[in-house]
């Protein structure tokens, strides 16, 4: 066997043509090319960060469009609904107007026959307790009676089946009601069947009881100066 020769160290060996300061300046290459590995490994994760916070930024803004199209969506509908509702109601209320006003106008012949009786004093006995349950519940279903005498003729309302001239009247007047009117609400189911007169034709307008200056004719020959 050999025999190791005391007092020397092994020492690495190094490649020929290669000397010694090369030797060590390789491990300081391969940590700067490490470091300049890592540099832009870095830049790639912010940018992906980066991209990932557009996308969501982009997504953020399309939920918030379409929210914003079915909010206004939602009230679209609901205005439609309560207008439907408000429709449907006032449909139903003038079906059953109409519905009441064709009953009682079915029944305005009978109460014009009550009306007779009570005028000729035959509303008595049991027919009278009938005849104002009737016209209670006539009553209760909103018909109003209308129609005096003495009262200005008002076409709108007034049906006049006969026409005279009196000369106590200064405009067309109702003289007589021949068949009442009747109403429910403002809706008018019959007009009031009249008898007018009118004002005489040429017939002078009542003479005023004082002047212009406020002094009646009498004052006026009192305060003349007496002739001699």
């Amino acid at each position: 066997m050999p025999e190791e020769t005391p007092g020397f160290e092994e020492k690495p060996e190094v490649p020929t043509g290669t000397n010694a300061d090369d030797a060590a300046a390789e491990p300081k290459a391969a940590d700067s090319s490490k470091e300049e590995a890592a540099a832009p490994a870095g830049d790639a994760t912010a940018a992906e960060a980066l991209s990932k916070e557009t996308a969501l930024l982009a997504q953020l803004d399309q939920a918030r469009t379409a929210l914003g199209e079915r909010t206004a969506d939602l009230q679209r509908l609901q205005a439609e609904y309560q207008n439907y509702r408000r429709r449907v109601e006032r449909d139903r209320i003038a079906v059953k107007e109409i519905a009441v006003a064709s009953l009682l106008t079915e029944l305005l012949p009978t109460l014009d026959d009550i009306g007779r009786a009570r005028d000729h004093g035959e509303l008595v006995g049991g027919f009278k307790s009938v005849a104002e349950s009737l016209e209670t519940a006539a009553a209760k279903m909103g018909l109003q009676q209308f129609g005096k005498e003495g009262e200005p003729f008002d076409p709108t309302i007034h049906e006049a089946l006969m026409h005279s001239y009196a000369p106590d009247v200064t405009e067309t007047t109702c003289v007589a009601i021949l068949q009442p009117g009747y109403r429910i609400g403002e809706r008018t189911i019959r007009p009031a069947r009249v008898a007018v007169a009118e004002p005489q034709p040429g017939a002078a307008p009542a003479a005023k009881s004082e002047s212009a200056d406020g002094d009646t004719p009498s004052d006026k020959d009192t305060d003349a100066p007496e002739k001699g």
